[in-house]
């Protein structure tokens, strides 16, 4: 097969690295990351500006109607200057399940300014006790006069901390378990009866919890048909791990980078550590977990828009199950290798170390996606 970029790929993955090497150095990003929303609202407008927001949206919503490998593209030059901005969450996922669930008047509306980077989405998808079951959902939307009454809490919403419109799952029917009865909403964060607190994570990244109290929204903030929403966030979900995938590659492919420069550079006993046979083999190990990582990241990007089946789930599962654990092989060699500089704060090693620990436990972990594939597979 010819895995070569087409011309407009290769023009894309040029502009958005370049956008990352000239905008987002690593001491940039520390100064981002002390910004009120967490990230850089300049560097988000760019990403509109640019188009790159608008990578995975139809043409006649300002998009230009990429793949899952154009979004794989953007993905990982963000990973590998660890952006802080919520691309994955606002663009790809919660944009995905706009894009699919919208009537024509909510996505002429809102698509085109999610498209330029006007309108920063979130997800709120999942809770305290759901852990990767996306139809755990406690949280309950009530008919009322000229809508809904929404009640609940939603954990680890990222991008939340500074969203216009949030995404909110919640249960119009059924027992807290049950598959039916899950809709989609469209919650203005300033309503009220909404609260939010927020917090950063391990990576620096900010992320809220969110509280619902007898949240009025109207009859028109339903997403899609009412209590069949959790098809379109599973599909969509698929496509978020793609995305997540070729994000971790480009944190992996930093930290190799990082990594195999120190051992050429770094002197003991009057030598390179380069050239201490054990090292040697133990970043041979690392750049195999790489390539392998890699290419089910490309398999994962190639499948992200096909219509949802049992192969593509596999397909999916296998590929998250393979990147998590590479992540974290990585993330961990890597600071082992570098000895206690990997830890420092001011070192761009540790924080890509924590991404990949961070990555290699959102939207599903290792264990959870082996025991996905497990139960896809066809029987011998």
């Amino acid at each position: 097969m010819d895995f070569k970029l087409s011309e407009e790929q290769q023009m894309l993955q040029d502009t958005t690295a370049r956008l990352v090497r000239d905008h987002y150095s690593f001491e940039q990003r520390e100064a981002n990351r002390l910004e009120a929303d967490g990230f850089s609202r300049a560097f988000w407008a760019q990403l509109g500006e640019l188009g790159l927001c608008a990578v995975p949206f139809a043409e006649a919503h300002g998009g230009f109607a990429g793949q899952g490998v154009e979004v794989g593209l953007v993905c990982a030059e963000l990973g590998r200057g660890l952006c802080l901005e919520p691309y994955l969450y606002s663009v790809v996922y919660a944009g995905g399940l706009l894009a699919q669930l919208a009537n024509p008047a909510q996505g002429a509306e809102l698509l085109p300014r999610v498209a330029s980077g006007e309108l920063q989405l979130a997800l709120a998808f999942d809770e305290p006790q759901s852990h990767y079951q996306l139809h755990d959902v406690h949280s309950t939307a009530s008919l009322t006069s000229g809508g809904w009454l929404l009640d609940g809490r939603k954990s680890v919403v990222f991008g939340g901390q500074s969203a216009g419109l949030i995404l909110v799952s919640a249960r119009t029917e059924g027992e807290p378990l049950d598959e039916a009865g899950i809709s989609l909403f469209l919650v203005d964060p300033d309503s009220p009866g909404v609260r939010r607190r927020d917090y950063p994570t391990l990576d620096g990244r900010m992320a809220c919890d969110l509280y619902l109290d007898q949240v009025f929204v109207p009859t028109a903030a339903l997403l899609g048909a009412e209590g069949g929403a959790l098809a379109a966030l599973r599909y969509q979900q698929g496509r978020a791990i793609a995305a997540q995938c070729a994000e971790a590659v480009g944190s992996m492919e930093a930290a190799c980078a990082l990594t195999l420069d120190y051992l050429k550079t770094r002197q003991q006993f009057g030598n390179v550590i380069g050239k201490f046979q054990a090292l040697q083999h133990r970043m041979v190990d690392l750049r195999i977990e790489l390539d392998q990582a890699s290419s089910m990241a490309l398999l994962a990007a190639c499948l992200a828009d096909e219509p949802d089946s049992a192969e593509r789930s596999r397909a999916l599962a296998a590929a998250k199950y393979i990147v998590s654990r590479a992540a974290r092989l990585i993330a961990d060699e890597s600071v082992q290798l570098h000895g206690g500089i990997g830890l420092t704060w001011e070192y761009q090693l540790s924080h890509h170390a924590k991404h990949l620990l961070m990555v290699a436990r959102q939207l599903g972990d290792d264990d959870h996606h082996l025991q996905v594939f497990s139960e896809l597979m066809a029987p011998a």
